[in-house]
């Protein structure tokens, strides 16, 4: 049996680790991850501890002195359980390979956990023991230690791959949060636009209706009086219009009688 060992600390909170931890997968660095499958999720309220089991699928070459051994296959599969514990603030990864595990067995323990001189950095620690089965001593061996180097190669790309996981996430999170941010303001400006339109609205009711109101009574007011003047003018003019009727009837009889006069001789000259 070999062990494989390391230690290592990331740059982010213990809570943004524990989140993007479901989201590790896929990433550039560790692409002989091909899929990952949650087979069992389960809560334990009395502790607060979250566990979850999942199944991941990989692909990668292996040589051909192995592959003798492995039959070719280049798939395997991991068992993964995760817990993690809200009261202790860790989050613990057990793995172990399902894939010819009778020739090679791996179990791998990762634990992540605040740093408690910082609180803005997550301490990483992994541990994985090696075993190989075999006939024969100086084989195991070489299985061993070949998987002890591909271990350390996978798990050098696991944490480039997961902290590029990781800077994505923070920033997405982080405009997440501002975008948030900015419509929460956004929906408070609508809200206080909204009262604002429908107070205005409200008082230019109030206030059309009273200037119909007023406008309604100088209308009234104005046609009474106008009613009244027409009615003045109009006996007026009937009075006048009787005058000078009465005095045209007057000059008409008065010519009437010049005109006799005048046929009569009346004013005919002495030498007639």
């Amino acid at each position: 049996m070999k062990l494989y060992s390391s230690e290592h600390h990331f740059d982010y909170p213990w809570t943004t680790i524990t989140a993007a931890n479901w989201q590790k997968y896929p990433n550039e660095m560790s692409s002989h991850v091909i899929g990952v499958d949650v087979l069992r999720r389960e809560v334990y309220p009395e502790t607060k501890i979250l566990r979850t089991e999942r199944l991941i699928t990989c692909k990668q070459p292996v040589p051909k002195w192995l592959s003798m051994l492995t039959g070719g296959d280049n798939i395997s599969y991991v068992r993964e359980v995760s817990e993690v514990d809200l009261v202790n603030r860790t989050l613990t990864l057990r793995s172990n390979n399902m894939t010819m595990n009778h020739l090679l067995s791996v179990y791998e323990v990762v634990v992540y956990r605040p740093d408690p001189e910082d609180p803005n950095r997550t301490i990483f620690k992994q541990e994985a023991e090696i075993t190989a089965y075999a006939s024969f001593r100086r084989l195991c061996d070489k299985i061993e230690d070949f998987s002890v180097e591909r271990f350390g190669q996978n798990a050098l790309k696991g944490k480039i791959g997961f902290e590029g996981v990781l800077h994505y996430l923070d920033s997405e999170w982080i405009e997440n949060r501002y975008l948030k941010h900015v419509r929460k303001e956004l929906n408070v400006v609508t809200q206080e636009a909204t009262e604002i339109v429908s107070d205005v609205t409200k008082k230019t009711s109030v206030i059309l209706s009273e200037v119909n109101e007023l406008t309604s009574e100088v209308i009234s007011e104005v046609a009474g009086k106008t009613s009244g003047a027409i009615q003045e003018v109009s006996e007026k003019t009937s009075s006048v219009l009787s005058e000078v009727t009465d005095i045209t009837s007057k000059t008409n009889s008065v010519l009437y009688q010049v005109t006799r006069l005048v046929k009569g001789g009346i004013f005919r000259g002495s030498n007639d």
